[in-house]
């Protein structure tokens, strides 16, 4: 029983975030003309997956104890690159997806070594590492355009069976075997394989440990022998890496590439809401990326209600920040009650 409790008081801020998503959502698809079909399912899942995955990008620095204020630019840039890149042949095509991966990565590493070896405050860093990503996407593109491959838009952001249908594999999608899978929206398949091949390696890993140990506590984590520099470098990379992958996604979903500064600037503030509601510290060390892909689901249904419930755009923003607040505190409210950091890791 005490096992079980503390294995409750330590993953409180998820179920929580679980909670306030299956809420908003069935609420949403209950009231929702067409219910629980597989079309609104592939809606949900592709108009979450920009935010999930800056959220998981806002996650890894907050748990090395820092903030990443470029997220959002870094997944404009990326988004302004593919505009360009992910088109023509196949090969140019797979050339093009891995040089906008690696445009977002690089950008990470080049956060991660001005923090750690500029010495400065990463929410000081990041702020001006996300000007210059910026500027660089507005040079790309001073006006929203360009051109992505309609075959791959349509097959990635559509379920397996179109995904398949659309490059004639197992028999265009009609095996027997992948009928059971067949329904599942390629978004949702895309951040599984994220997660299982890229976040949890790493979480697993003496690097992700080291992370986890900066957050919880820098000096102890130096005593102990964890790569300081390493650990950071490393959260700051992946973070780029993670939000590369949503502004590549969001290219395949608009077939463009827009450097729009306010937008940027939006998905890097519901990062941090993300983080929060799912139960991430932002004193670092505790919570993880799947926690924030949660919270960003709950942001991202809460949007989904304003359809539902037929709110004026123009006050869409008070609700949502009404909402956004409530969810926030809810998220926030264990750490009123703790007495020491070390009480976070339960």
């Amino acid at each position: 029983m005490t096992d079980l409790r503390l294995r409750l008081g330590q993953n409180l801020g998820l179920l929580l975030a679980i909670g306030l998503f299956l809420l908003f959502w069935l609420v949403y698809n209950g009231l929702h003309p067409k219910g629980f079909s597989t079309a609104v399912l592939i809606q949900n899942a592709n108009e979450s997956f920009v935010i999930g995955a800056v959220a998981m990008a806002q996650t890894v620095p907050v748990l090395a104890g820092g903030l990443d204020l470029s997220v959002g630019a870094v997944m404009t840039l990326v988004n302004c690159l593919a505009s360009i890149l992910v088109n023509g042949s196949p090969l140019q095509m797979l050339l093009g997806i891995v040089a906008c991966l690696a445009a977002g990565t690089l950008a990470g590493w080049v956060n991660g070594v001005v923090v750690v070896y500029g010495r400065i405050q990463p929410i000081i860093a990041t702020l001006a590492t996300g000007a210059v990503y910026i500027g660089i996407a507005l040079f790309i593109r001073p006006t929203p355009g360009g051109n992505v491959d309609g075959d791959l838009s349509w097959a990635l952001t559509n379920d397996i069976y179109e995904f398949c249908a659309t490059y004639g594999l197992f028999d265009d999608g009609e095996a027997a075997w992948l009928q059971p899978v067949a329904w599942i929206p390629m978004p949702m398949a895309i951040m599984l394989a994220v997660i299982f091949l890229v976040w949890i390696p790493f979480r697993d890993s003496v690097t992700g440990r080291g992370v986890y140990a900066i957050g919880s506590s820098e000096g102890a984590a130096y005593m102990s022998g964890v790569r300081i520099e390493r650990c950071k470098i490393a959260a700051f990379t992946l973070a780029g890496f993670f939000a590369g992958l949503g502004g590549l996604y969001l290219a395949l979903q608009t077939s463009s590439g827009n450097a729009d500064v306010p937008q940027a600037g939006a998905y890097t503030l519901n990062s941090i809401a993300a983080v929060v509601i799912g139960g991430t510290s932002l004193m670092g060390g505790s919570g993880g990326a799947i926690c924030s892909l949660i919270g960003a689901m709950v942001i991202r249904a809460i949007s989904f209600n304003f359809r539902i419930f037929d709110i004026a755009p123009l006050l869409q923003p008070l609700f949502e920040g009404i909402v956004l607040l409530g969810a926030v505190s809810i998220g926030a409210a264990r750490v009123f009650r703790i007495k020491n950091r070390l009480d976070l890791l339960g």
